[in-house]
């Protein structure tokens, strides 16, 4: 039976501008590719077949990233004409909720899981975390091993177990009923239709939820939360090239076309396609595809696509085909 996930991309991605002025929040890099290209590798590695992409802003570049990098996947979309939250996300794709099992993955958080394991659990299946501060997240109430409450954001948690943005559901039918009634009564937490307030209407109407603790989870939501998803994921998605005349400290990744000369890199550092850093000490940052660094010193930084900054020690977030100088 093919395996279909339902991932939304469909986000503006404010917290991230500049950087998403150009670029949709999916396909912003951290460690060596996209944010969804690390989602896809997971997927695909987990037997998933079909992926249906809920897009919105920019959703065309996601379209053609995905049909470049997986073009024997199945691949639909549906597009979210209004941003009004995941719930209402989900419900654009209410035609692919036909009653056969589907995945729920959100489009800019990496998880770590076994997802075959995932893949084996009798009832419907979200992930969870336990997190400091349960209050910006969905949140679950457990009881005996079975989930007995979903809220959304709250003030006061019930717990600390949050939702992590992965949700295997078996009854996509009862799903969809649940986002149906959602969307006629009206009902919005925080101006949004979200998708926890469905999941909340499908146990009060007898659906068995269970809880899958995920370990590792990735927030790149921000750019703090960007850079720090890299560093994680440099620890084993890097790799250590000779370059003479130069400092490599690792963890760093430097893509084969990258050209490095006469600077210290690392660590933590990403270095993408066509890029050229001269001259630079280099920490802590991503540099994005064709960007240029000369004479700089920088760190906790993400430069854009073609970008071009020199001049001294500073610290930046430059969206693509931008240009900084400092003489």
């Amino acid at each position: 039976m093919a395996l279909r996930a339902i991932i939304p991309v469909a986000g503006v991605g404010t917290r991230l501008r500049p950087h998403t002025h150009i670029v949709p929040k999916a396909l912003l890099t951290v460690a060596d590719q996209p944010i969804l290209g690390h989602i896809l590798d997971g997927l695909l590695a987990a037997g998933v077949t079909e992926v249906v992409l809920v897009v919105g802003y920019r959703g065309e570049q996601i379209v053609e990233y995905i049909r470049t990098k997986s073009p024997n996947l199945s691949l639909r979309w549906v597009r979210q004409e209004e941003p009004l939250g995941l719930g209402h996300a989900i419900w654009c794709a209410r035609h692919y909720l036909d009653g056969s099992p589907a995945l729920i993955v959100l489009g800019d958080t990496i998880v770590e899981l076994n997802w075959q394991e995932l893949f084996r659990q009798p009832d419907n299946v979200v992930g969870v975390k336990e997190v400091e501060d349960p209050r910006r997240f969905g949140v679950v109430l457990l009881r005996d091993g079975m989930i007995e409450g979903f809220v959304e954001k709250p003030e006061e948690p019930p717990s600390n177990l949050a939702l992590v943005g992965v949700y295997m559901i078996a009854d996509t039918a009862a799903l969809r009923t649940a986002l149906e009634e959602l969307l006629q009564r009206g009902l919005r937490t925080r101006g949004e239709y979200q998708l926890t307030d469905a999941l909340e209407l499908m146990r009060r109407s007898g659906v068995r939820f269970r809880p899958f603790v995920v370990q590792t989870w990735y927030d790149c939501g921000k750019v703090e939360t960007l850079l720090e998803t890299n560093r994680h994921l440099l620890h084993r998605r890097s790799n250590h090239p000779e370059l003479p005349g130069c400092a490599v400290i690792p963890p760093v990744y430097i893509a084969p076309s990258a050209q490095v000369e006469h600077s210290v890199i690392g660590p933590y550092v990403a270095i993408s396609e066509g890029a050229r850093v001269r001259f630079s000490i280099v920490r802590d940052a991503i540099i994005n595809a064709g960007a240029s660094l000369e004479a700089v010193v920088l760190e906790q930084s993400v430069i854009g696509a073609n970008a071009l900054v020199c001049g001294r020690f500073q610290r930046v977030n430059v969206a693509d085909d931008s240009e900084i100088r400092w003489e």
